[in-house]
Parts: structure tokens; C-alpha cells; sequence
């Protein structure tokens, strides 16, 4: 009789552990998902942010209504994409169908190279599928500055080359900004970024000689986003810049305020100021 009666109560105590073991894991699962819910939902809305701003807009022609696709618009330029130069818009037909030969500035404290995304000889050459002419200030402004402060002359082709094997091209829209600081670095420069609240660096870093690539929002220099090189200060206190879409601009000299008005609030990679030196 005792045999039954303790194989019954052993059989109870091991259903009930089944059963408490059985709901412990289903409440580590529970809280698990708890905790993992809001992570993978963020994880997901910055990847579709990420895919928003650096997605050529024909992607979303298909499944957005008109005054959305202006937002997604309006959101990409405001982090500095888009960085497009239109073959009807002012610039492209002013600046392109040109030899610009060798032209060289001298008046900042260093003598810089320059280079124009629309020369004939680079204009129509490939930058990822794009062309330089259209998507390439990124890797022309990287031109101009290694060219002027390495012993390495680089073209705008060699450096678009350099951009797409090593991640840089952003297709459809121009460059990542980690171009920057990733190719003035490989390419044996120094780089200090970081300093969009401090504008006095900025014109210290110039009149020491060394050169910024800045990426611009819409205003004076672009419609979009546009990487330029600001390549010196005057002794009143205006910025030299070398536009890799205008050489008219490259030719003026700028109020400071312009620069810090018009510099893209939004930029990553340590933007919207990269000051480069040797």
C-alpha cells in the first residue's frame, strides 16, 4: 500500500516541477521578448532612417505620394545627400565641356591644386555608376587637398576609383560622409573633425595652412549636399574656398557667417568640418 501511495507523490512532485519549469520558461521567454521588442524596433527604424537618407529618391517613386516624397527629399538634404549636380541646372552648364588645365591658387597660406568635377577629362568618367561630373565633389575635393598637401598628385578619377573600392561611393546620391576623414587618412593626412561649435579652430586651421573639406546644405553653394574645400582666410577675415562644381566661386571670397549658416548641421562621420593637415 505505502509503495502506491509514495510512487503517486513522487509522480506529483515531478509533474509539478514539469509544470514550474515549463512556466519559468515560458516568463524568461516573456521577458526576453520584453526586453528585445524595443531594442529590435529601434534597430529597425534606424536602419529605415539610414535607408531613407541614403537611397537615390527614383527607389520611392513607386510607393510614395507626392508631398511624402518631397519630405524624403527635404530629410536627405538635410543630412547632406543628394549630392547631385542636374546636366540642366546652372552650374553643369556653365562649368562643364571644359579643359581647366592646370590651375593652382596662391593666395591662402598654401598653394592648392585644383581640380573641377565638370573638366572634360573627368566630367563623363564613372564614379561607381554615376559620373564624376554629377555625383563626384566628394572624391574631386579630396583630389584638391591630397594633391596639395602630399608629394602625391591624385586626380578625381583615381580618387572616385578609391572611393568605391573602399566603401565611399553612396550610389545614386554621391558620397558617405566617412569618405573624408577614411581617404585623407589612408592617403598619409591628418584629420581633426568635431568642430562645428568651436569656429575659431576653424579659422586658426587656415591660417596655419592647413585645408577643410566641408559638406554644405542649400544655400550659396548647392541646391543638396556639396562637398567643397575652404583652402584659406583673408586678413579681413573672408574664406577662400575651391568649389570642385564652380570655379567662379573658387575665384570670390566668402563671409565666414555664409560658411557657418550654410554647413550642414546634420553631417556624420565628425562633419560638417574636416581640417586637414600634413
Amino acid at each position: 500500500m505505502a509503495a502506491p501511495i509514495a510512487a503517486a507523490v513522487v509522480k506529483q512532485l515531478l509533474t509539478k516541477l514539469a509544470v514550474d519549469a515549463a512556466s519559468d520558461a515560458e516568463k524568461r521567454k516573456k521577458i526576453l521578448l520584453a526586453i528585445l521588442a524595443p531594442v529590435i524596433g529601434l534597430l529597425l527604424l534606424i536602419a529605415f532612417i539610414v535607408y531613407l537618407v541614403t537611397n537615390p529618391l527614383s527607389i520611392f517613386f513607386s510607393w510614395l505620394l507626392p508631398d511624402e516624397l518631397k519630405l524624403v527629399e527635404d530629410f536627405q538634404k538635410d543630412y547632406g545627400f543628394n549630392q547631385s549636380i542636374g546636366i540642366y541646372e546652372r552650374d553643369y552648364l556653365d562649368g562643364s565641356g571644359i579643359d581647366y588645365g592646370d590651375i593652382v591658387f596662391r593666395d591662402g597660406a598654401t598653394e592648392v591644386i585644383y581640380y573641377s568635377q565638370l573638366d572634360s577629362r573627368y566630367a563623363n568618367e564613372p564614379y561607381g555608376t554615376d559620373k564624376i561630373g554629377t555625383h563626384g565633389c566628394g572624391p574631386t575635393s579630396l583630389a584638391i587637398v591630397i594633391s596639395s598637401l602630399s608629394n602625391r598628385m591624385v586626380n578625381p578619377v583615381e580618387m572616385a576609383d578609391w572611393s568605391v573600392a573602399n566603401g565611399g561611393w553612396c550610389a545614386g546620391n554621391g558620397s558617405y560622409h566617412i569618405l573624408i576623414p577614411r581617404a585623407a587618412r589612408a592617403y598619409g593626412l591628418n584629420v581633426i573633425s568635431e568642430v562645428k561649435d568651436e569656429p575659431q579652430k576653424i579659422i586658426d586651421a587656415l591660417s596655419s595652412g592647413k585645408l577643410i573639406i566641408a559638406i554644405m546644405g542649400k544655400g550659396h553653394f548647392t541646391k543638396g549636399g556639396h562637398f567643397i574645400v575652404l583652402r584659406g582666410v583673408t586678413a579681413d577675415g573672408k574664406i577662400l574656398v575651391a568649389d570642385p562644381a564652380s570655379k567662379s566661386r573658387s575665384e570670390k571670397e566668402w563671409d565666414f557667417s555664409i560658411i557657418l549658416d550654410e554647413a550642414r548641421k546634420g553631417a556624420g562621420a565628425g562633419g560638417p568640418y574636416w581640417i586637414i593637415s600634413k
